[in-house]
């Protein structure tokens, strides 16, 4: 196994350059990192001044017995992990083309605030990684975002939900499968103790997708959904040997009319569908499930794996542009 990566980078840094120039929507950012570059030098030289004077200043300081401030921050250069194609050049370029059997991903948090963008980022890198390997589609595996952060009270638009919508429609590139974690994080951890759930689910992917077992290794995925009189009727893929809810009353759903203005929906399992209703909603357009950074929510298949969050409207989200 080859351990390659580096916590809290953002998938652009893991493209190769030539892609993301072919890659429209990063101009802006590839034009950005350009400018820091031409700027480093005088960044570096001003900073350097800085850090004399916080020097004096702190020996000053500390002979008095007073605290002492910080140290002024390095300024962005050309070594920063968050560049462009830096992290793909030092520490997967050395790699190709080592053989593999396939990859897994972990990332997501760094892009959330661009999520949209990541609808493309994403599909772009791993096809990128597999047209450098030349080792045609090999598996790749990747887990979606952990709830994080604390529980909201009522439904709200959610780029961490949106960043997670992203990586559900990289399943559109062949032999990819996802690791749905939405029910093992932790509120004030971004970085979960569960591992061994995590490692368990992408090996059902990895049995499926890299070895051609005929197992269950998702839960459920969002397929349809039609709308009946006051309720909204639900299907999904994926569902093994049928949906259940972890507790009592099936939590996490939020519908809307036409104005867009979401609330908790009561909802109950029917067969292999969800039915989604509100008593204040007569006129429902759209349904969303565990839509928010740390939702409470706890569809899962009778395997006992979580459905990914979802929703059923298209409407423009809060990352769109960024």
């Amino acid at each position: 196994m080859i351990h390659t990566s580096w916590g809290g980078t953002p998938a652009e840094a893991w493209t190769s350059l030539p892609t993301l120039k072919s890659f429209p929507d990063f101009d802006k950012l590839l034009d950005r990192w350009g400018q820091i570059f031409l700027d480093y030098p005088t960044a570096l030289e001003l900073h350097t001044m800085k850090l004399k004077e916080w020097e004096k200043t702190a020996e000053k300081l500390k002979l008095e017995g007073k605290p002492v401030p910080r140290a002024p921050r390095s300024p962005t250069g050309p070594e920063h992990p968050h560049r462009p194609s830096g992290l793909y050049n030092g520490m997967i370029a050395p790699l190709i083309p080592y053989a593999i059997k396939g990859a897994i991903w972990y990332q997501g948090e760094s892009n959330a605030g661009r999520a949209y963008e990541y609808r493309s980022v994403f599909p772009t890198m791993i096809r990128d990684w597999r047209d450098k390997w030349r080792q045609g589609d090999f598996p790749f595996l990747f887990v979606q975002l952990a709830n994080y952060l604390q529980k909201k009270p009522e439904p709200v638009d959610d780029e961490w939900a949106e960043l997670r919508e992203a990586q559900l429609m990289a399943l559109s590139l062949p032999n990819t499968a996802m690791a749905v974690t939405i029910d093992i994080g932790e509120a004030d951890d971004i970085h979960p103790k569960n591992k061994q759930d995590v490692g368990h689910r992408l090996c059902l992917g990895a049995l499926a997708v890299a070895y051609g077992k005929d197992i269950v290794c998702s839960g459920p995925i969002y397929k349809s959904s039609i709308i009946e009189d006051n309720m909204v009727r639900i299907s999904f893929d994926h569902v093994g040997g049928g949906l259940k809810a972890k507790g009592a009353k099936l939590n996490g759903f939020a519908i809307a009319g036409t104005d867009r203005k979401f609330a908790w929906a009561d909802a109950k399992i029917e067969g292999d569908e969800v039915v989604v209703w509100s008593e204040n909603i007569p006129n429902p357009a759209a349904v969303r499930y565990a839509w928010e950074t740390n939702p409470d929510c706890n569809l899962y298949n009778k395997e006992g794996l979580p459905a990914s969050p979802f929703r059923t409207d298209n409407w423009p989200g809060m990352t769109v542009g960024k």
